[in-house]
């Protein structure tokens, strides 16, 4: 089973730029979407049409165009939910959660603290709902975690860890709450096979930024532990193009 998590940054936005060819040659089974940026008018029409797959997706009620998540699958699920427990986060259209026969799939779009942290407090009480509803999750069956996490988890995952010692996305509160997501029971595949391995997912557009590879690696695919020995392949797909970041990729025998 092929995995693909991919922040497009505008579904719309990268669909014109044509450039779907160079993500469905990895011949995906299901396919994890962040920051639609699509409006509720929209709802009813998603605009990524494949063949043989069924898009279930949930866009923010609050603000116009802003956060999203989608998940293309080829695979009839048993049961799909938005947010988190008792749809919470759903307004802005955070989570989506797809149940499969052994496991269940969790597409995410962690808030960003934001310029001057100004979401920090209300990060930290998403952080903290998200661990406890995953943790009921897991005691039901296996868990795989993906989406854009908006956190580097340690030094080697960002270019520049001195100099962002406190911004966004590596703040020391923002990591210890990625930590204890881990202690749960969860596994941080690209990190687990690839341990030394220098590379990211997300590059700022201002400072070319990626053309200089100054990147963060904040986009990820967690598993529970017992799924570990399933992992075939745990990539990070710098080859596509399209937006701001790039997908993640996981091949797992299920």
């Amino acid at each position: 089973m092929k995995l693909i998590s991919f922040n497009m940054n505008s579904i719309n936005a990268y669909l014109k730029k044509g450039l779907l060819s160079q993500l469905e040659k990895y011949d995906f089974d299901i396919l994890s979407i962040q920051e639609l940026k699509m409006t509720e008018k929209e709802h009813d029409n998603f605009p990524y049409k494949k063949e043989g797959f069924t898009p279930y997706w949930t866009v923010s009620k609050t603000k116009k165009g802003y956060a999203g998540t989608a998940v293309l699958t080829s695979i009839s699920p048993l049961n799909v939910t938005y947010g988190l427990e008792d749809n919470k986060y759903d307004d802005e259209g955070r989570v989506i959660t797809v149940e499969y026969d052994s496991f269940y799939l969790v597409t995410l779009y962690v808030p960003n603290s934001g310029d001057m942290l100004k979401r920090l407090d209300y990060r930290m009480i998403f952080e903290d709902d998200l661990r406890e509803y995953l943790s009921k999750l897991q005691k039901k069956k296996p868990i795989i975690v993906t989406g854009d996490m908006n956190v580097a988890n340690e030094n080697i995952d960002l270019k520049n860890p001195s100099s962002n010692h406190h911004s966004a996305g590596f703040t020391d509160e923002e990591r210890g709450k990625f930590k204890k997501l881990l202690s749960i029971g969860l596994v941080d595949t690209f990190r687990h096979f690839h341990p030394d391995t220098v590379k990211y997912s997300y590059w700022s557009y201002l400072r070319n930024a990626r053309k200089t590879n100054a990147g963060w690696r904040i986009d990820y695919y967690l598993v529970s532990q017992c799924l570990v020995d399933k992992v075939k392949e745990a990539d990070i797909l710098n080859d596509v193009f399209g937006s701001d970041h790039c997908p993640v990729y996981l091949d797992i025998d299920l």
